[in-house]
Parts: C-alpha cells; structure tokens; sequence
C-alpha cells in the first residue's frame, strides 16, 4: 500500500506539470495583450498608459518572451512558492487567492457533503423499491434537476425566495450583511449561513441527480449479487443484509464520483459566485479571464489541478476502506 501511494504521488507530478503548461500556453497564444487592455490600447483597455510605461509593462511581466520561456520562468517561481503579482493591481497572486479561497470551500464543501448525505439514501430507496411508484417518482425529479442549468435555477431562486416579487426570504447577494463587522461570532455565523444558502443549493441540486442514479444502479448490482443472497437466505434481517453486504459494494462506483466531482463544483463556483456576487475564487477567476491576467489565471489553475488531483488521489484510499479485497500491493 506504502509503494502504491508513493508511486501514485509521484505520478500526479506529470500530470500538474501537463495541466500548467496547457493553460499557460492558451494564456500566451490567446489573441490580444494583456498589456494592451490595461493600458487602454483596445475596447476594453483601463486607464491611460504612454508607450514606454506601456513596454515597461510587457517586458515587467515577461509578455515579451516566447511562451515556452515564460513558462520555464513562471514554474521557477512556483518552486520558490511565488505565483507573481496581479497584471491588475499588483498585488501577490497568493495573497488574492488566500482572501478568496476559504469561501470556496466552505461554498464546494457544503455543495458535496450535502450531495452525498441526500444522493446515496436516495439511491438505495430507489434499489429497493425498484419498480414501484417511490423509485419512479425519485427517478423523475432527479431527472428534472439535473435538466435544469444552475444559473436558470439560481435566477429563479432569487425571484422566489430573495427579493423578488414574491418572498424575501434570504438575502440576495453578497456573503455577509453589510453590518457583519458589528455582530456576534453567533450571529455572524448564521448570517453567513443565510447568505449561502441560495448559492450551495445551486450547486448541489445536479451534483446529488447523478450520483443517486450511479448509487441506485450500484445498488441494484449488489443486491444481484450471489453474496446477498446467501445472507438473506441464512436468515439476517434485510436491514444488515443492505448496510452491511451490499451497500460496501455499491460504494465503489459512486467513490469514483467522489473524484470526478471537485472539478465539476469547482467550475460550476465560477459562474454561481459571479450570479450571488460572492467574493469566492471563481469570481475572482472569472474577473481575471475578463482582464487577461495571467498570473492570478494560472494561480487558481494550479490550485484547482492540485485540488483535483488530491481528489483522485482520496478516492484510491477510500476504494481501500470501502472494500478490504482491494490492497495495491
């Protein structure tokens, strides 16, 4: 097991290292200047810039040399923990996405616990009642959910339950009231709650659709299986028979979700936080692709991949504790 994790930790370093070059070669490649658009040298340029502070500026961030250059640079200071400055606002990429970071994960966090604590039950009643009206009826809703784009339920949130014209529920926008740095750890928290309420049922609802499919088809497997029946037919209760036999196998399947999962709440937090106005990464992120700036683009990259990959690198332990047969050696 010791050499199996050594080597699959070994393995995710070509991998990053594939990921980083890709992004940053569609950053260097990609139409236009980064340069030019702060500067005000195109439709979307910022404030004025003379020529020479223009080319200052080109060569400060390197968007003089060739690509492949740039990036050998680029991954020197990665190894000396220094992801650059902002193109923007000249502020250390790190420290931008430190801010931002802890919102995220509280955002995607929420998102896939609250996925996995709905589907699965979901999944198992579905097995069980195979056929009937309960499996139909959960079978249809969520397949309606999963049909449902998330900024179209968001938007449709937000007219229902924030605001709109009919409740005024929950708030709207933003992740803490505007008098936050008034109130109570206590009451602080729960308004923190309030404000990502909206914004963690947007991204769990089609999360918690296909992984309760992927557990009902599991389930429905392990329940075929000729173990099963040789535990029902030495008399246990049907209770044990499905948490204790069948459900352990029916988990592998929807482990490997687990991995496919991050990046899916991890781009969907791009555009949710950019409809509720949250000061997360992915606002951040969509900021930074409307800016061209590329170092804060490749900052969250490179958190994201590694994010990613840790997910997959999770999923191979948990594959262990679900099923002992599985050993790596």
């Amino acid at each position: 097991m010791t050499t199996y994790l050594i080597r699959r930790t070994l393995l995710l370093l070509p991998t990053l290292f594939g990921i980083t070059l890709l992004t940053f070669l569609l950053i260097r490649l990609a139409p236009g200047n980064a340069a030019l658009l702060k500067g005000g040298g195109g439709e979307n340029g910022g404030r004025a810039m003379t020529a020479e502070v223009r080319e200052q500026t080109i060569k400060l961030y390197g968007l003089d040399k060739d690509p492949l250059s740039a990036y050998v640079d680029w991954i020197g200071k990665v190894f000396r923990l220094d992801l650059g400055e902002s193109i923007v606002d000249h502020r250390a990429v790190a420290t931008k996405i430190g801010e931002r970071l802890p919102l995220t994960i509280s955002l995607a966090g929420s998102a896939l616990i609250l996925s996995y604590l709905i589907a699965i039950p979901l999944g198992i009643i579905a097995a069980i009642k195979r056929g009937q009206v309960v499996d139909r009826s959960i079978s249809f809703v969520v397949f309606v959910l999963y049909s449902i784009p998330s900024f179209a339920a968001a938007l449709v949130l937000i007219l229902l339950v924030a605001g709109g014209d009919y409740l005024n529920l929950l708030p709207m926008y933003g992740a803490s009231s505007i008098n936050a740095s008034e109130m109570g750890l206590f009451a602080w928290v729960w308004d923190r709650v309030l404000h990502l309420v909206l914004p963690v049922i947007c991204l769990t609802y089609a999360s918690l659709s296909y992984i309760s499919r992927y557990a009902r088809v599991s389930m429905l497997e392990a329940l075929g299986q000729d173990f099963v029946r040789t535990a029902r037919a030495k008399g246990l209760p049907e209770r044990l028979v499905i948490l204790r036999h069948a459900l352990r196998n029916a988990l592998i399947p929807v482990i490997t979700v687990f991995a496919l999962e991050l990046p899916v709440l991890i781009s969907g937090a791009v555009i949710i936080e950019q409809i509720f106005s949250l000061p997360g990464m992915g606002q951040l992120m969509f900021q930074a692709l409307e800016a061209r700036d590329g170092p804060v683009i490749m900052g969250i990259t490179t958190l994201a991949a590694i994010i990613t990959l840790m997910g997959y690198f999770i999923a191979d332990i948990l594959y262990v504790l679900v099923d002992p047969r599985i050993s790596y050696q």
